[in-house]
């Protein structure tokens, strides 16, 4: 005999602004040029969005020499190194950047404050696009730290001029928590006038909050590599709430719902709403009687695309 009872959708879940305008990116690449497009790392860390955007003729490389001469690359929305920059424009690539703006403002900060004579302490996770991407940006003078414990390891050149970044998908409140050792270790250090974590994630690490009151479980909808989808789950687990990823709905497993009465649901910044939807169909099978949409903060957000990829007969996405 099921228990199960009520479902509740959290408010804001799914796609943000710079997750939308990177898959259109590559769409309009597609529809403008032809396949295929090549595009370097997965064009944001969803299953279901790549595969997608494969059928429909884009190839995903790692590497540049993959890509053929006077083909059109496309940078991943995580952002890319100044090499990696340079190596596309010297091998003669049609470039589109859909790196999300709010990692170029953090790309753009740090190159500025390094003309300055800045070092920089960096917080996020070693080996993430993103991360790769903000280091890369200089030769020298980045240090990460992961965790409150690297703090005391790092070993800046000086401490004159010193300032913090961060990755744009942590965890608020683990980020605030190494920034608050950093501090500690170097009172003096620049930070950021706003945060450099990113609105969308605060906005559904906030409302991941809000919905493990309401709930027993909650299930995450995102991709293992998407480090913000990673977040939610790990949130809701640390206020004491079982929690679990998955990928699609089939990766479900009923036992997870064994005894609960109510579920929330979410989903990363990278994952799509019909994937949400065939979840919250799988739950609904399980036995879930009602849906609730839980109030939350609406997001308007918009970014406009990149020069060049204008539709005949079609809005740039620009605004006028």
């Amino acid at each position: 005999m099921s228990t199960l009872s009520e479902l509740v959708l959290a408010e804001p879940r799914g796609f943000c602004a710079g997750v939308d305008r990177a898959i259109e990116i590559v769409e309009r690449a597609l529809a403008k040029f032809g396949a295929p497009i090549y595009v370097r790392h997965e064009i944001v860390h969803n299953t279901f969005v790549v595969n997608d955007l494969k059928r429909k003729g884009a190839i995903f490389i790692e590497d540049l020499a993959e890509v053929p001469p006077g083909a059109t690359l496309i940078f991943s929305a995580h952002g890319v190194s100044r090499a990696v920059q340079r190596e596309a424009q010297a091998r003669g690539f049609q470039i589109f950047d859909a790196t999300c703006p709010l990692v170029t403002k953090v790309h753009v900060e740090v190159a500025k404050l390094a003309k300055e004579g800045y070092e920089f302490i960096m917080i996020g996770h070693k080996g993430h696009p993103e991360v790769e991407g903000t280091m890369g940006q200089l030769d020298a003078g980045i240090h990460l730290v992961e965790d409150v414990a690297d703090v005391a390891h790092v070993q800046p050149q000086q401490t004159e001029k010193l300032a913090v970044v961060t990755q744009t998908t942590l965890s608020v409140d683990d980020a605030a928590e190494i920034t608050a050792a950093v501090r500690a270790r170097f009172p003096t250090i620049r930070e950021p006038k706003q945060q450099d974590i990113c609105y969308a994630t605060q906005n559904r690490q906030d409302a991941v909050k809000m919905l493990s009151r309401q709930v027993d479980v909650v299930i995450v909808v995102g991709s293992p590599t998407s480090s913000n989808s990673n977040r939610l789950a790990e949130l809701a687990r640390k206020l004491g709430v079982a929690s679990y990823m998955v990928d699609s709905a089939d990766e479900l497993q009923p036992q997870w719902l064994e005894g609960k009465s109510r579920v929330g649901i979410t989903a990363g910044a990278s994952a799509p709403e019909v994937l949400v939807k065939e979840v919250v169909d799988r739950v609904r099978a399980l036995g879930a009687v009602s849906v609730r949409r839980m109030e939350g903060i609406v997001e308007t957000v918009k970014f406009p695309l990149p020069k060049g990829l204008k539709l005949d007969g079609a809005g740039d996405g620009t605004p006028h």
